[in-house]
């Protein structure tokens, strides 16, 4: 039977990843364990693949250079550069010679053939475990266009993450969020899509009006968000595709905001504030039927529906400082879940159920954790002068989100960091960036 190269195992703990390697196959396989500790990543190597053509020759470098940033941008792989290899890989069906690369101590070993017809493009690939010499899985094919070559890549590295780790991957994924330019006394707002990594930016609104808190749908093709359009708050859904958009009619003169999709995306959570009052509320797509889910004289905001939809998880004052809360997603009694020092908000849950994410604010700073659903087991990933608005990859284990420096000349910035703290590090965008939204993994 042929030997997984890693096995994960996650601790009942929220803590570190911690790569345990085996210097030979026979002391048994590779371990990726979630621990405390430092990591050491898995060295892998993914050489160029095997062009058929000349005209498939530059696009093979690129798939493999944007392969290696996929995996090398977790933290948990570490490529070994093309300039320590002992053997090339000319055609993709020879025997590999794994002495080699044993040798450079690539534990991992990713191989690729691309062919291209007109603007068709065929990536053939296949992932190794070198100590062992056996392959991971079958090999695997994705076709699709020439011009769609970044997204294939993804998918690709995808499928590697998968293999080595078990778990799914979050790259073919694409993040919508606020597009920030101009000083910060003046600043102009847009909404825009990209890639997970930056790439691709389409906006998707003008900065005529403040927009804020895009949120996707659960299949990725739409998006709510609110908007200033009509000078005062009023939620839009807008078809990605398209960039048609609709206004949602909550109720006329009220303000609403802080949209979410339930998880078969047929309805709509929101904040709505009238008379003095801000509460939760719940709407049907399909009929626009609306239904009150809170009435506590108190601001109830930042709702958040568990993956199952059976439960919402929102921010509140209602104990006379910002806590997380956690009701039934139908209304009805609320059980508060955050106790610690400081005021929390922002709550989003994991897709795997397992975590809530959230802001924190204590002694004059701010900070994105993570904790149990109950409550337990928080922990702080960050911590600067404003970090907030977490949301999730789709396979749970990475956050991104807001992050603004100080000052006059203070600008949002976009940041990731994994569920243990680690790998914190800056998403590129054109301009400044706020708001994040991670889709789901594309169809």
């Amino acid at each position: 039977m042929m030997r997984v190269l890693v096995n994960l195992f996650l601790s009942v703990g929220l803590g570190a990843a911690f790569l345990i390697p085996q210097a030979e196959a026979q002391n048994g396989p590779l371990r990726l364990e979630i621990t405390e500790g430092v990591i050491e990543p898995l060295p892998y190597a993914v050489p160029d693949f095997v062009p058929d053509s000349s005209a498939a020759a530059n696009v093979s470098r690129d798939l493999s250079r944007v392969i290696a940033a996929d995996l090398s941008g977790t933290g948990l792989f570490r490529e070994v550069p093309s300039s320590a290899f002992i053997s090339q890989i000319t055609d993709f069906n020879a025997p590999i010679q794994f002495a080699d690369w044993k040798a450079i101590n690539a534990q991992a070993l990713v191989t690729g053939a691309v062919s291209v017809s007109g603007n068709r493009l065929t990536v053939r690939f296949r992932v190794w475990d070198v100590f062992s010499g056996a392959e991971l899985g079958n090999g695997l094919q994705f076709a699709g266009t020439t011009e769609g070559w970044r997204r294939m890549a993804h998918k690709v590295a995808d499928a590697v993450y998968g293999r080595i780790t078990g778990e799914s991957g979050y790259f073919d994924s694409r993040v919508v969020f606020v597009s920030e330019s101009g000083p910060k006394n003046e600043r102009r707002k847009r909404l825009a899509i990209m890639d997970y990594d930056g790439a691709n930016v389409q906006y998707l609104t003008d900065s005529a009006a403040i927009v804020l808190a895009p949120r996707f749908s659960p299949t990725g093709d739409r998006v709510l968000y609110t908007s200033y359009e009509s000078g005062f708050p009023r939620i839009y859904v807008l078809d990605v595709g398209q960039v048609r958009r609709r206004v949602l009619d909550t109720q006329d003169g009220a303000m609403s905001f802080a949209p979410r999709f339930s998880p078969d995306g047929q309805t709509v959570v929101f904040s709505l504030s009238a008379g003095g009052n801000t509460d939760l509320f719940s709407m049907d797509i399909g009929s626009g039927r609306r239904t009150r889910l809170t009435s506590a004289p108190s601001i109830e905001t930042a709702p958040s529906y568990s993956p199952d939809g059976s439960q919402i998880v929102f921010e509140s004052d209602r104990s006379g400082s910002q806590q997380l809360y956690v009701m039934p997603a139908s209304g009805g009694e609320a059980k508060r879940i955050s106790f610690g020092s400081g005021r929390y908000g922002t709550p989003v849950w994991s897709p795997r159920g397992d975590l809530i994410a959230f802001t924190k604010q204590s002694k004059g700073r701010f900070h994105i954790g993570v904790m149990r659903t109950d409550g337990s087991e928080e922990r702080l990933l960050t911590a600067s002068f404003l970090d907030e608005g977490p949301t999730w990859a789709p396979n749970g284990r990475v956050i991104m989100f807001t992050r603004e420096t100080q000052g006059a000349q203070g600008r949002a910035s976009l940041y990731s960091v994994d569920i243990s703290g680690r790998n914190l590090k800056p998403v590129r965008t054109p301009d400044g960036g706020s708001d994040p939204s991670w889709s789901p993994l594309q169809e």
